[in-house]
């Protein structure tokens, strides 16, 4: 028997699933982009230890983007088809992420990357607040 035959008839499946689909993996994937937009992937550990990872894509332009984020799921719980994060670390990190963190299968989740600023709009009052309050709080320190 050929060896995809062989396999074929032991699981009853073509082909493996991918990662994080058959819902017994250790951690939530929430997916920000879709995988075609980049050309190699870095994995980094954000926050303490194995909690939360970013999987962080490289475009063919050279810059990088997030793809998409790992949560431990003893740090989140599913409602309704939506992710809750309950620790607030896990929270803190994924303060790029908009709107609600929707279930796709298994372990997947989607959900919406933080809005682009264009340069021109820029800087934005949020921005011109943060200037202004470190250049005091730095005059602060100079003069004390």
């Amino acid at each position: 028997m050929a060896s995809l035959r062989q396999s074929k008839a032991a699981t009853g499946r073509r082909t493996r699933r991918r990662p994080g689909t058959g819902g017994k993996g250790r951690y939530y994937r929430i997916e920000v982009r879709p995988t075609g937009r980049f050309v190699s992937y870095r994995l980094h550990d954000v926050g303490r230890g194995g909690h939360t990872k970013r999987l962080a894509g490289k475009r063919s332009s050279g810059s990088w983007d997030t793809k998409s984020w790992l949560i431990l799921k003893s740090d989140a719980h599913v409602k309704s088809r939506t992710l809750v994060i309950d620790n607030p670390l896990a929270k803190t990190a994924l303060k790029g992420i908009r709107g609600p963190i929707q279930h796709y299968k298994g372990d997947i989740f989607r959900a919406k990357p933080r809005r682009d600023v264009p340069e021109a709009s820029k800087p934005t009052a949020a921005q011109r607040r943060a200037r202004a309050k470190n250049i005091k709080k730095a005059q602060r320190a100079r003069w004390h």
